[in-house]
């Protein structure tokens, strides 16, 4: 069986470079399903934002509630004074 040197160079590079492009290619779909899984973590970390932010007051309007509970408090508790005085 005689091998011409054409043959031979394309059995060489074959060899070589299809490894290569076998393991870029893994390497990409690799890469592409690391990337939808990171999109998706972001789409996750923005509807657990949106549904804290839906589900829960902020501090400033807390106190601002509680004031005004205290202070409906206070004028029951002044109403209450005025009434067992007035007895």
């Amino acid at each position: 069986m005689i091998v011409s040197a054409d043959l031979l160079w394309n059995i060489i590079l074959t060899l070589f470079f299809g490894p290569i492009v076998w393991a870029l290619s893994y390497v990409n779909k690799r890469v592409d399903a690391a990337e939808a899984t990171h999109n998706g973590l972001w789409k996750a970390i923005a509807e657990t934002r949106e549904n804290v932010a839906r589900s829960y007051v902020t501090r400033d309007d807390l106190h601002h509630d509680l004031d005004r509970i205290m202070q409906r408090f206070d004028r029951l508790e002044e109403k209450l004074d005025r009434l067992s005085g007035a007895k």
